[in-house]
């Protein structure tokens, strides 16, 4: 089988099978190569239900995380996103194609020059990579419409609320005691509407 047919299956199988039903979403994961940012040695498990190693004790999510998180953005195709945790670029790529720019933020040097090499290569033109410590987020380009998180953190960085536009989302995990939950942080005009999607499992942030 094609990594084409095995990007169809994923999407049918793991993703609309579940409750993936943003169109522009869909449409992202079956544009997106997910076997180009995994290890060479890995790229027959590319479409697998899970998270794959990528070096530096670091993992590309499994596409349905990734594809839960895009969803809960809720983007339209005019916005600006702050990535943060850019590692394999994978969801930097998903989001390039569902938001008109995306500033993605990753600390481990190695990753950040392999994901910019990735991005281009498959012609993300409207994602930026930077190497820099993503809890002080970006403020030459904010406000932000949408910020989504793939490390978590026990509370939201201030600077990345600062950050956000009126009516723009975060979404991340939020570490509760032991386990972790995912939530969509909504700045209104003067307070923050918190909604949460259930437990999950990311790395932390550093």
């Amino acid at each position: 089988m094609s990594y084409q047919q095995l990007r169809s299956q994923m999407v049918k199988t793991q993703l609309i099978a579940r409750d993936i039903t943003d169109p522009h979403v869909i449409m992202a994961f079956k544009k997106v190569p997910r076997e180009k940012f995994v290890p060479s040695r890995l790229m027959n498990q590319a479409y697998h239900d899970r998270p794959l190693p990528i070096g530096e004790d670091q993992t590309i999510s499994q596409p349905y995380v990734v594809a839960k998180m895009c969803q809960l953005l809720k983007l339209k195709g005019d916005e600006k996103v702050l990535d943060v945790g850019t590692g394999s670029g994978y969801q930097a790529a998903i989001l390039s194609k569902l938001a008109k720019k995306v500033i993605s933020l990753e600390t481990i040097v190695s990753l950040a020059l392999n994901a910019k090499k990735t991005l281009q290569e498959i012609g993300c033109n409207n994602v930026e990579v930077y190497q820099q410590d993503a809890k002080f987020g970006f403020s030459t380009e904010a406000p932000f419409d949408a910020i989504v998180s793939a490390a978590s953190s026990a509370k939201i960085p201030q600077t990345w609320k600062s950050q956000l536009a009126v009516n723009g989302r975060i979404v991340m995990p939020l570490k509760r005691g032991s386990h972790q939950e995912l939530v969509r942080i909504t700045r209104l005009e003067n307070k923050w509407k918190v909604e949460n999607f259930g437990s999950v499992a990311f790395v932390p942030l550093v």
